[in-house]
């Protein structure tokens, strides 16, 4: 039998061990009380006009001046290809047809749709080139709305990564990783850094897609999830059909103030159950409660535009009174940072063009280019571009051979190791092109931005470090970069 004092040992600390974690839980690793506190303090009075703090970031964060204080994030699902929007290669129209030489492509890792190729087609853009701008940054004709902001805007010529296919490859710009678990960037920033509105959540999510629907990928819940983070910061998905959140309403025959009362009492029960336990799923479960309340207010005139003037809805094209769509959702998201939501994720499939390059990139050009454009006059017009950091980009590229038959190609397969994204406002260089690519745009020759380079830029231009802003996790301390990456200056103001 085991010895009687090392059973009374092992018991004394496994009661200081509990006492350490309804100690942290209440009152170090979630809000939870202080969120109740001012829930229970309100006047159960649906007139109420009492406006509560947000919700407090980490003590310690900012690590210092952040440049952007909200980001959002234009994500373009599919791959969009680099060859033909964004990286000019004149040698690939003189070699248009001809094999990609060996010493170029090298031992590239490639999808398994085109790895086992015999024949490399070199494929030129499909639309011209032209400068826009003063700072006079080469674009293609598909993306005028882009080139009109040409100045703004910091382009990223030398973006690459490991992944291959498309949800490692969202997931991995998303979490860090390939496989699903991790935390999201958005729920890494809500985590550190709160939230500046108890109105909306601090990180807000919308997807949309092309029309024709030629894209099929689907978007998981995990690329804005919290992963092994208290869930309270997790992204917040709008649904793109019908309400925008569920549930939101009061079920017929009941009133606010009644409703109210209702999250009081609920409020108190689970205030209780965090005494005892000081599970932080217990401050989401009544940081949730006290959200929905008041998004019932501030959802319903978030998505109402009509106090917009005409020319702004006019500048975000046709689409935008279309709920559901790019261009509605990058008014949204707009309406969103300007009310104090700290981090929008818009994501669009429709760039996966394997077999209809020649018709598809331009339609989806014409969807998307002009609301992301949009948005960034927008900002600028209303004095937030300055601390509003814009990313936009996908997870990959395109392939610069053709996919499909040799002699007449219809299609670019996925592409990681070179490929582009801009961002805009935030405290990076307007007007500049970062990095470049050789002669067939599928080796980086100058400055390249790694994933994790990427990742650990935007952190910064939030005011993170991101080697400090770590959470523990099953014996070891992670945070969205893993091990790797490191700012790049160069895209810096």
């Amino acid at each position: 039998m085991p010895d009687l004092h090392d059973l009374r040992g092992a018991h004394d600390e496994n009661v200081a061990r509990v006492t350490r974690r309804r100690l942290f839980g209440s009152a170090g690793q979630g809000i939870g009380a202080v969120a109740l506190a001012s829930l229970l303090g309100r006047d159960a009075d649906a007139s109420s006009t009492a406006v509560p703090a947000g919700m407090p970031g980490l003590p310690g964060l900012p690590h210092h001046a952040a440049k952007a204080q909200r980001i959002v994030m234009l994500w373009q699902g599919g791959g969009p290809s680099h060859v033909d929007l964004f990286d000019p290669k004149p040698v690939m129209v003189a070699k248009a047809g001809q094999d990609i030489p060996e010493s170029v492509r090298g031992t590239t890792r490639l999808s398994t749709m085109s790895s086992s190729y015999a024949k490399w087609p070199t494929v030129p853009a499909i639309k011209p080139f032209r400068r826009w701008g003063r700072s006079g940054i080469e674009l293609s004709e598909m993306l005028p709305h882009v080139g009109g902001i040409a100045d703004e805007i910091c382009l990223v010529r030398s973006m690459h990564t490991e992944a291959v296919n498309h949800a490692p490859g969202v997931t991995f710009f998303m979490t860090g990783s390939q496989v699903p678990g991790r935390p999201s960037l958005g729920a890494w920033l809500s985590y550190g850094l709160g939230c500046e509105t108890a109105d909306l959540p601090a990180f807000v999510v919308m997807t949309s897609s092309d029309k024709g629907k030629t894209c099929g990928q689907l978007f998981f819940d995990y690329y804005w999830g919290s992963g092994f983070l208290p869930s309270r910061f997790q992204g917040v998905k709008f649904r793109n059909t019908g309400e925008p959140v569920p549930y939101l309403a009061n079920p017929p025959g009941t009133s606010r103030v009644a409703r109210r009362a209702l999250l009081d009492d609920l409020a108190a029960m689970n205030a209780a159950h965090l005494a005892d336990y000081g599970d932080p799923e217990i401050d989401t479960r009544i940081a949730q409660y006290e959200m929905a309340f008041r998004m019932q207010a501030s959802v319903p005139e978030l998505v109402d535009f009509s106090d917009e003037p005409r020319h702004v809805l006019d500048r975000y094209g046709p689409d935008v009174n279309v709920k559901g769509s790019f261009a509605f959702n990058c008014l949204v998201a707009r309406r969103l940072l300007e009310r104090g939501t700290r981090f929008v994720q818009l994501m669009h499939a429709g760039w996966d063009q394997h077999g209809n390059l020649h018709t598809q990139l331009e339609e989806q050009c014409r969807d998307t280019e002009g609301p992301s454009a949009a948005l960034v006059l927008d900002l600028k017009e209303r004095g937030l571009l300055g601390d509003t950091l814009v990313a936009w980009g996908g997870e990959f590229g395109r392939t610069p051979f053709g996919q499909g038959d040799p002699a007449a190609p219809k299609g670019r397969d996925h592409f990681g190791r070179a490929y582009s994204w801009w961002l805009a406002g935030g405290g990076v260089r307007g007007g500049h092109v970062h990095g470049s690519t050789d002669d067939y745009a599928w080796n980086i020759t100058a400055d390249p931005v790694h994933i994790h380079d990427m990742q650990a830029t935007i952190m910064h231009l939030a005011g993170i470090d991101h080697t400090r802003l770590t959470f523990r996790y099953q014996g070891r301390q992670y945070r969205l970069t893993d091990v790797h990456g490191h700012v790049v200056t160069g895209l810096l103001a």
